[in-house]
């Protein structure tokens, strides 16, 4: 592999990598090949992210910040330069990650895309303005255009030219009315009766008053338009805008017309609107956003349905959650209750759920009108009852506990668009910006590509749409077309998120750029992956070179060029084991990905699976959250049960959302608001309830996946139990590189020293004091078998089981994070360095760790992300201890090779979105794949035919 010469420069047909060092890469020498894809594949924690992010990555980008000025240097993240000796051929370069871009409230889909932008200038300029009162089209007319309309009405008609001053405003407004009088005005119409000006001294206070002034009396003629010119201007003067033609019938009543040269409604002069623009439909803007929500769309409510403790019990005993405090008025809640019962005749021992829903309503949110009118009492609720302790209260400890009842409502005033309601009444096609925003990308497509104008707004919006329609289709093409326009960020998985950047770099229509991409197909169906495939292979085809880390067969087989790293994880990887097309790959005994793509290793299918009918369960009934459609689902305890369906199916709703969440508060008697349904029986059966999510173990750079299992603290106890440290009298505190004492205060336990470089990156060196090693001089004196503290916290995790092989609790917990594959990694290794799986796992080994009591309940959300064959393998073997044990794996999963070793697997579909929320097959696997509406079970018959 090489370049080539062209003319007077080099033009480069590879990317060459020359000795790449960084993390445990062991000088790494690589072609790859531009405009091409390229797949890195490898075991966890073999090198994929060190070569393809912290090695290319970094490298383009530092090349980039260093072609800028340094005073530009100075205001930007400077990039450490990582352990390469060269780089050649290398273009600009744009990371695409598994994160989510943004946490933020506001963000949403449609934002993160730039859709929004576009929906906003397609709004401004081709909306049509409607009246919220009325829903009538509101219109702007030149004085000519009104003039015209008043003067096609039959010759010799008798009209007024009315100037609307007040509409419905209380006062006597006698300083106005004296005011008119003065400028020359005799009459006026005031709540429809025409009087004289000096005739009226003031009006009713306490009455609405309409106040229209006469500017004119005039008669349909040839030579009268000048003159209605005149009283038109001045009519739309003195109005603000508006004017009234009030013509005289035959049988002497006037029929008004109204007119506006502003978008104001000709019947409801209050309802009024700005010049429209972007900036009005904004909700990150003071000009768009609601004023009572702020532009979020939710405010934060009691929630009646968490002030309720416990349906089933009586209303007085335990239905509802106690709060010891006094209102202003000295009343408790257990009063008010009391209160309630006497004043509806409602007996105290009548359980919650059986008392009248409209009696129900009146308990949380007090009497309407039309409730004391009905029953002759005033009661308060218990909403607002809270809404005045959570005001008045002081006591930080008090308002904690209140907001354990609180949750996101949404804004009464806005209705959830987020947008004030002159905003929202702009509509195209009968649609506000916030009702297109509620559509699924691939129903906002349909909508767009349906709109038509015509005439000049045909030419104004045709540019506009293009853009939209190429977004979407966009969307639609990485396979998250059943996300809403509207959904927030915060709650993107970071497989969409990433999808919805690669989109939008798609649109952005770059040529010769180098684009890294960490595991697009997170999260992504079997079903969908070839249309990822297309979408990378389009950014190939446009002129671009595609580096994608992934362990996907459907991807890897589908790359120009596969990079195998390996052969195992940490210091046993690091290395090129193949290199070259998919069939050269396949062709090397040294590759672990290839012994599993040609079947010399395998995860083979058990023989005998666990009997889930004939076990006791938890059962979801009539579950309708999000979009669910009223589904009953039941989950076999002591089984591995598998959750699976397309992107958008309603498996994070029917398992996160509905499950964990009522577990937690049956359980805990805390925890997030559970999704809709109607109950959840069985739940009494559990005794723990615990997540294993890939969320980093802390955000302390001390932690370390040895202190998070535990094993750091009886290492230390055994330090501390040393002849030498029994008589200095150190305690196990001594050896903690975290308290002051036995660490080194030169970098207080660090082991680096971080100097800063003004323009430069940050550098880290190794702290003088300690060398590296975390603890003063004192503590390293100490050893057990010829090794230091410091020693052991560099040890690899499988060395240190050896090493530690006499003490069954510490050879235990190591154990436990050998058996999930981390034997690699180092006992103090920073926690924040970890990967997601690697985190992941840490969580596993922790339970694993402990000795089985009770019924645990373990919850996982596609813990194969970032695994590769390998791993998954000792994945299912870690889930399947954890269930010989007498617990519960529940997995939401798209992996075929963990579905395949399911002892129950619940399907859900057929599609996303609006499409999906069914349960089309619960069963084993081999039931799954024998459904044919499945599109899980048409992949799972491949796997299990070959199996």
């Amino acid at each position: 592999m090489g370049s080539h010469v062209s003319g007077s420069g080099t033009t480069y047909k590879f990317i060459h990598v020359c000795g790449a060092r960084q993390h445990n890469l062991r000088d790494v020498n690589v072609d790859i090949p531009r405009e091409k894809m390229t797949v890195i594949t490898g075991p966890s924690g073999s090198g994929k992210s060190s070569l393809a992010f912290d090695t290319i990555y970094a490298e383009g980008q530092r090349k980039y910040v260093e072609s800028l000025s340094v005073q530009a240097r100075q205001s930007l993240a400077q990039m450490p330069k990582p352990d390469v000796e060269s780089i050649d051929g290398l273009m600009p370069c744009v990371a695409i990650e598994q994160r989510v871009s943004s946490t933020s409230p506001r963000s949403t889909v449609a934002t993160a895309t730039e859709i929004y932008d576009f929906l906003r200038l397609l709004f401004a300029r081709a909306g049509t303005p409607t009246c919220w009162e009325c829903g009538r089209e509101i219109t702007r007319q030149s004085v000519s255009q009104i003039v015209d309309e008043i003067l096609s009405l039959p010759m010799n008609s008798r009209f007024m030219v009315l100037a609307p001053i007040l509409f419905r405003s209380r006062g006597d407004h006698a300083e106005l009315l004296c005011r008119l009088s003065r400028q020359g005005f005799v009459r006026a119409r005031i709540d429809g009766e025409i009087v004289h000006l000096e005739d009226v001294v003031g009006l009713d206070a306490s009455v609405q008053h309409t106040i229209e002034v006469i500017v004119d009396r005039l008669q349909i003629k040839q030579d009268v338009r000048s003159r209605v010119v005149d009283s038109v201007e001045l009519a739309l003067r003195l109005a603000g805008g508006r004017v009234i033609a009030s013509v005289r019938q035959s049988d002497g009543r006037f029929d008004d017309h109204a007119f506006s040269s502003c978008f104001c409604c000709a019947d409801h002069p209050e309802v009024t609107l700005e010049e429209l623009s972007p900036r009005i439909f904004s909700f990150n803007s003071p000009h768009g956003a609601c004023a009572r929500c702020h532009g979020l769309g939710t405010v934060l409510e009691f929630d009646a349905e968490l002030i309720v403790a416990d349906p089933g019990l009586p209303i007085a005993s335990g239905a509802i959650h106690p709060v010891a405090s006094r209102g202003k008025s000295g009343t408790t809640l257990a009063g008010l209750i009391d209160e309630f019962c006497r004043m509806f005749s409602v007996s105290p021992d009548t359980i919650y759920r059986n008392i009248p829903s409209e009696l129900g309503r009146i308990l949380m949110r007090g009497t309407t009108k039309a409730d004391i009118e009905r029953y002759h009492a005033h009661f308060r609720g218990l909403v607002d009852y809270l809404h005045e302790r959570w005001d008045k209260t002081t006591s930080d400890t008090f308002k904690e506990k209140l907001h354990e009842y609180m949750s996101e409502q949404p804004c009464h005033e806005c209705s959830g668009g987020r947008l004030c309601r002159q905003s929202l009444a702009v509509k195209l096609a009968g649609r506000s910006i916030a009702e297109v925003c509620r559509l699924s990308i691939a129903q906002a497509r349909t909508f767009l590509d349906d709109l038509a104008f015509e005439g000049n707004r045909q030419a104004i919006a045709e540019p506009v749409l293009r853009e939209l329609r190429s977004r979407l289709r966009f969307l639609c093409d990485v396979g998250v077309e059943y996300l809403a326009l509207d959904r927030s960020g915060s709650t993107l998985s970071g497989g969409e998120a990433q999808r919805l950047r690669l989109a939008t770099q798609i649109g952005s229509g770059l040529v010769g750029v180098c684009y890294v991409l960490d595991e697009p197909t997170i999260g992504l169906h079997p079903r969908d992956s070839s249309k990822l495939v297309a979408t990378l292979e389009q950014i190939v085809q446009s002129g671009n070179t595609v580096i994608v880390v992934e362990h996907d067969e459907i991807v890897v087989s589908a790359a120009d060029y596969v990079i195998d790293m390996g052969p195992g994880a940490g210091l046993h990887g690091g290395e090129v084991v193949a290199h070259g097309s998919m069939s050269d790959v396949l062709a090397s005994p040294a590759s672990l990905t290839a012994q599993y793509l040609t079947g010399v290793e395998r995860i083979s299918v058990p023989q005998v699976r666990r009997q889930a009918e004939s076990r006791q369960s938890i059962r979801i009934h009539k579950a309708a959250a999000n979009n669910l459609k009223n589904i009953d689902v039941v989950f076999p305890l002591g089984t591995l049960t598998c959750v699976t369906g397309v992107s958008g199916s309603g498996k994070s709703t029917l398992v996160t959302d509905i499950l964990m969440r009522h577990l937690w508060r049956e359980i805990n008697g805390t925890g997030h608001k559970p999704g809709k349904c109607e109950r959840v029986s069985g739940m009494h059966q559990v005794d723990r309830v615990i997540e294993v999510d890939q969320c980093p173990l802390g955000r302390s750079p001390r932690s370390n996946a040895a202190t998070y299992v535990g094993a750091f603290d009886l290492i230390r106890k055994l330090y501390a139990k040393t002849r030498e440290a029994k008589l200095r009298g150190y305690s196990s505190a001594r050896f903690s590189f975290n308290a002051k004492g036995g660490r080194c205060e030169e970098c207080q336990g660090q082991g680096t020293k971080r100097i800063e470089m003004h323009f430069l990156p940050d550098v880290y060196v190794e702290c003088g004091a300690c060398n590296g090693s975390r603890y003063n001089r004192e503590t390293l004196e100490i050893r057990y078998r010829g090794k230091t503290i410091a020693d052991v916290l560099n040890m690899r995790m499988e060395d240190a089981l050896v090493f530690f092989s006499n003490f069954p609790k510490i050879a235990q917990l190591l154990k436990a994070l050998v058996d999930v594959g981390l034997g690699y990694l180092p006992l103090g290794q920073s926690s924040i360095t970890l990967s997601g799986g690697e985190a992941q796992r840490v969580k596993l080994s922790a339970e694993l760790g402990k000795t089985a009591s009770g019924h645990t309940l373990y919850i996982m959300d596609e813990p194969t992300t970032g695994l590769h064959v390998s791993d998954v393998h000792n994945l299912v073997n870690v889930m399947s201890r954890l269930v010989n044990s007498g617990h519960t794996v529940v997995v939401i999963e798209h992996n075929l090779d963990v579905i395949k070793m399911a002892d129950w697997v619940i399907d859900l579909g057929p599609e996303g979105g609006a499409g999906g929320g069914r349960v089309l097959v619960a069963g084993t696997p081999e039931e799954v794949a024998a459904c044919q509406e499945s599109y899980t079970g048409r992949f799972l018959r491949q796997v299990l035919s070959s199996a």
